[in-house]
């Protein structure tokens, strides 16, 4: 999944698939679900985002590094 914000026009959207919106359904007053030709959803698009949710806490993320990561490729050098 992929985060786009744009703040200009204060529009949240997340990228949850890579195929080519076909249609928009919109589930409730701002908030728009992007679907393909065979109803596969692909993104959904938040308008007026900072008035629905709290993008502070939704834009920030959490990394995690697998600590056996350097053990796993010692042997690519």
């Amino acid at each position: 999944m992929k985060v786009h914000y744009d703040e200009a026009v204060d529009a949240l959207y997340l990228e949850l698939g890579q195929g080519e919106p076909d249609g928009v359904v919109e589930v409730a007053e701002g908030i728009h679900v992007d679907t393909t030709a065979d109803n596969a959803i692909v993104g959904i698009e938040i308008l007026e985002a900072s008035r629905k949710i709290d993008l502070n806490t939704f834009l920030s993320y959490t990394l995690e590094l697998n600590k056996s990561l350097p053990q796993a490729t010692a042997g690519l050098q």
